[in-house]
């Protein structure tokens, strides 16, 4: 049997990683992670070239070590201009998780991350 698709996740905090492997496991989707943007937009291109390219791109807007979310979009946008990704941040009021869309998102989450809240961003935002 298959996945549901296919996600790149990027997030500095390991237990959000590892959260984030058992809930997308749990919910039927493959799952790659980075710890920043340069290694999330290293990773979308292998994949993209290798021909198996990620259905959905989740980054973390705020990374202290490395490229955060804002910077990760604009680049993925450069190299693949038809990327879905979402922004995510335990920062709900944030301009950029607010407005999301202007930003070049197609999605938000916020953490602590929800399984149901994961789970329909998923399915609204891969299988529609």
């Amino acid at each position: 049997m298959g996945t549901k698709g296919k996600v790149l996740l990027m997030d500095d905090e390991e237990i959000i990683i590892d959260v984030s492997r058992e809930v997308l496991k749990f919910l039927g989707y493959e799952a790659d992670f980075a710890k920043e943007g340069g290694a999330a937009l290293r990773l979308y291109k292998q994949e993209k070239e290798a021909g198996q390219p990620f259905d959905l791109v989740i980054v973390d807007l705020t990374i202290p070590e490395g490229m955060g979310g804002r910077e990760t979009i604009a680049k993925l946008r450069e190299y693949d201009p038809g990327v879905r990704a979402v922004v995510s941040s335990g920062f709900a009021n944030d301009p950029v998780v607010q407005d999301y869309a202007s930003f070049g998102f197609s999605g938000r989450l916020t953490k602590p991350y929800r399984i149901n809240e994961m789970k329909a961003l998923l399915e609204d935002l891969i299988h529609k």
